[in-house]
């Protein structure tokens, strides 16, 4: 029977196919998280409405991020298959309808159910792993998953500008069909047993807080990186709003029968240096990816297409220390591979801040692999280091909690590399002899990127003045990203476990407690 299975009985032909489809499932997960970056504005030209193109990439995140902890949490109670086969279906049939928008309301509103199917798949997936494989054999699998989960986002924007250049845009979302189907045939098997019965009663109050409180906080970076100011009444409300939900959340959790996140979470030292580990790559990571992107069609003048082919030297760089250090850490220790990640990282960031306006792409390339390569030795790594300590009936919310920590720092990396940028050009612009174009055409930030493509007379030379002043402000946070990145090498210092650990061991330990 299904309760009766675990991953000293489970038949390997089924595990296979099982872990097949999950990572199926994680991959397109992580492609749909940033596949429009190259082709959203296309889409909101065609549907005539730009003012909403930023939130095709919000709506997504701000849903799944929401419902990672919320998914963890209930894998662990109800089990992982259930889950996961009700978010291929919710990501199946919003994909459909995000094909079919016909205005740019409908697809706002199916990006944002995408996400809430995404935010089932990624964190049940990486929580199989502990329950489909023994923990001698887990950091070969978390290695599989690191490398994806660094492949999926690398490549979602060369996918998307391909499909949208070859194709068309509704092929974007289309083309998770039938890769949902087949996740879901691969994933219809049986699954291990992940918990003894438990009769607790769910913290539903707790589960709402949470998600009030994640929203508060992803939307004010979304607010704050674009036209709300530090001081104005909506940002303070929401400030202090994220306080009261981050208060009643603890003292909820404190008294609650079956929290959401046990209080014994914060009291676990690899749980909270690995969340926090996790949120400054989140940080670094989107923050880095989505305007690397951008300083790359803008100073090479690249299409869609041409820019995530560049990209790829950071995918190749990924997948080879994701996979390698996933079936080495526990040889080695988890430091070792922390440690170098936090170095390669904040080094190509660095390497990064020097490139200006400077088109040598061979160089770009070579600084966007060490980049990848410092992913692929964090992202995996983490994970085991995590799991190592989890007892496994706690192993889907304690997954989902530092997935949830890298969610937010992609947002908050995203607000935070948008504002360096934005008031960088609005200083450097505003020394130049063409500073009054900014207020003649009410243009700031990267919004004065448009002057490359408008020809004002008496202000000859602005276009190459303006991608000049972008591309020293785009170093210029890739530099900031590199030295807050360092708080992580220090981090990666104090993660590490001196001997393998069981779930079941630590089950077992903490109930002797």
């Amino acid at each position: 029977m299904n309760q009766d299975l675990t991953f000293d009985n489970i038949d390997p032909k089924t595990r296979r196919l099982s872990m097949i489809g999950l990572t199926l499932g994680m991959l397109i997960a992580c492609l749909d998280g940033t596949i429009i970056a190259t082709c959203g504005a296309t889409i909101a030209a065609d549907l005539k409405d730009m003012g909403l193109y930023s939130w095709m990439l919000t709506a997504y995140l701000l849903c799944e991020t929401s419902m990672i902890p919320i998914a963890g949490k209930l894998s662990d109670r109800y089990g992982r298959k259930p889950l996961f086969v009700l978010g291929l279906l919710i990501f199946i049939i919003s994909s459909i309808f995000a094909g079919m928008s016909s205005n740019m309301e409908m697809m706002v509103a199916c990006r944002g159910f995408q996400g809430l199917g995404g935010g089932m798949l990624v964190p049940v997936a990486m929580a199989s792993v502990a329950d489909f494989y023994s923990p001698k054999e887990r950091g070969k699998v978390q290695g599989i998953l690191g490398a994806v989960f660094g492949i999926g986002s690398g490549l979602g924007p060369l996918i998307g500008g391909a499909i949208c250049s070859f194709v068309s845009w509704n092929w974007v979302f289309y083309i998770n069909v039938p890769l949902a189907a087949v996740c879901l045939a691969l994933t219809i098997k049986k699954f291990p047993m992940v918990a003894e019965p438990n009769d607790k009663r769910i913290d539903y109050l707790g589960m709402a807080i949470l998600t009030a409180l994640i929203l508060d906080i992803l939307l004010y970076f979304e607010w704050i990186s674009g036209e709300m100011r530090f001081e104005e009444p909506r940002s303070i409300f929401m400030i202090l709003g994220g306080i009261v939900l981050a208060v009643a959340f603890v003292r909820r959790e404190r008294r609650a029968e079956d929290p959401v996140f046990s209080p014994r979470l914060v009291r676990n030292r690899i749980v909270v240096f690995s969340a926090v580990y996790l949120f400054l790559f989140g940080i670094c990571m989107f923050g880095m990816m989505i305007y690397v992107s951008l300083y790359i069609t803008t100073v090479y003048d690249y299409d869609a297409l041409q820019c995530g082919i560049t990209l790829l030297p950071m995918v190749f760089g990924a997948m080879i220390t994701s996979m390698v250090s996933g079936m080495s850490a526990y040889k080695t220790g988890f430091r070792v591979w922390l440690v170098t990640g936090a170095i390669m990282i904040s080094a190509a960031l660095f390497l990064m801040s020097t490139m200006g306006a400077s088109r040598d792409l061979p160089i770009l390339c070579l600084y966007l692999f060490i980049f990848g390569f410092g992913m692929g030795c964090s992202t995996a790594t983490v994970m085991i280091a995590v799991q190592s300590v989890t007892p496994k009936s706690e192993m889907g919310m304690t997954t989902s909690a530092v997935s949830l920590m890298r969610n937010i720092g992609s947002t908050v990396g995203t607000a935070m590399f948008a504002m360096i940028i934005t008031g960088s050009m609005n200083d450097r612009f505003a020394d130049t002899i063409f500073a009054p174009l900014a207020e003649m055409l009410d243009l700031s930030g990267i919004g004065l990127l448009a002057l490359r493509y408008i020809e004002v007379p008496g202000f000859e030379g602005v276009g190459d003045a303006v991608v000049q002043i972008f591309s020293d402000s785009t170093c210029w946070a890739f530099f900031n990203g590199a030295c807050l990145f360092l708080i992580a090498l220090i981090l990666a210092f104090l993660i590490e476990t001196k001997k393998h650990h069981d779930s079941d061991e630590v089950e077992k330990d903490r109930e002797e407690d």
